[in-house]
Order: C-alpha cells, then sequence, then structure tokens
C-alpha cells in the first residue's frame, strides 16, 4: 500500500453497510452494535454530517462520520481497519475535516473516546485536541469516556472575510 493508492471520498448510501460493520468490529467492540447500517445511512443522507471514507483500490480502509452544527463540530466516529493503520490515513482524514470545519467557520470540534484507548488519546493530541472532561458510564452507562475538543477560533469571534478563489488562467 501507498499513500498514492489511497484516496478520500464521501460516503454513498451502499457504502452504509460496510461502515456500520467496521464500526461494529472496530469501535463498539464490547458495547454493543448502535451504529447499525440504518444510523450510517441516516448520517450519510445529513446535510449538516460528513461521512468521509478511505479506499485502497476500491476497499473501504477507513472512515470518519462528523456532524457540523452552528459553531462546533462533533466527530462521531473515526476507524482505520488494522492492515492500514500508522500509515497517515487517519492523520489524513482528521485533517481534512478539520479544514473542511474551519471554512464552514465552526469554532471547535469534540470527541469522545475510551479513556483506555491510549494510542488514541497521543493520536489526537499530536493533532491539535486537549482532554477536557471525563464522562462516567458514557459508553451503554458502563465505561467512562474521556471529552477532547480542538479549538479552530474563538467561539463568537467575527469569521474572517471570505473572497471568491481565482481560478487558474489556462
Amino acid at each position: 500500500m501507498t499513500q498514492d493508492s489511497i484516496t478520500l471520498r464521501l460516503a454513498r448510501l451502499f457504502d452504509a453497510k460496510f461502515i456500520a460493520a467496521m464500526s461494529r468490529d472496530l469501535i463498539e467492540t464490547g458495547l454493543g452494535w448502535s451504529w447499525h447500517p440504518d444510523r450510517v445511512a441516516k448520517s450519510i443522507r445529513d446535510r449538516n454530517t460528513v461521512t468521509l471514507i478511505a479506499e485502497d483500490r476500491e476497499r473501504i480502509v477507513a472512515f470518519a462520520i462528523m456532524h457540523f452544527g452552528d459553531d462546533c463540530a462533533h466527530l462521531s466516529l473515526l476507524a482505520v481497519r488494522a492492515t492500514h493503520q500508522r500509515q497517515g490515513i487517519g492523520k489524513r482524514m482528521v485533517q481534512w475535516l478539520i479544514e473542511s470545519a474551519r471554512v464552514a467557520g465552526i469554532a471547535t470540534i469534540q470527541l469522545e473516546l475510551r479513556t483506555g484507548n491510549t494510542s488514541a488519546r497521543r493520536f489526537y493530541r499530536a493533532l491539535g485536541f486537549s482532554e477536557t472532561a471525563y464522562i462516567p458510564g458514557y459508553y451503554r452507562g458502563r465505561e467512562t469516556a474521556l471529552r477532547m475538543l480542538c479549538i479552530l477560533r474563538e467561539p463568537n469571534a467575527p469569521l474572517p472575510q471570505w473572497q471568491m478563489p481565482r481560478l487558474p488562467r489556462r
């Protein structure tokens, strides 16, 4: 696998069952399955949610689901198959989502993760997220979550002026 073989694209409805299975197997292990194909499909259809996938030669190897509110975005899920971890795919996806949030005028991005997931904590810290709170019982009343936050701009700060990008001359 090379970075050239990995492409990012927005998910389509037929991707929902693959994303849901990855969530079940890679994220929701031991918690019960809540991101069923119908719930993933609802996120794909939601105009305020981005469902991003990474493909390696048309095989889904990673996905992320992030909801955009007025001022805050919430990264609900991010998973990369074990065969493709530590190759920059997750980082590339989160950076794409952060840039999308900036363009949308979002002030903060928050997420939750299992407190015992030390590799995810390091991953998100390296991308500019801070640990902000522990939430006991967050996962089905059984497991504590750690909330992390990435500040893109101060809330209620004026948005930067937007200008139409110039098209390259041919």
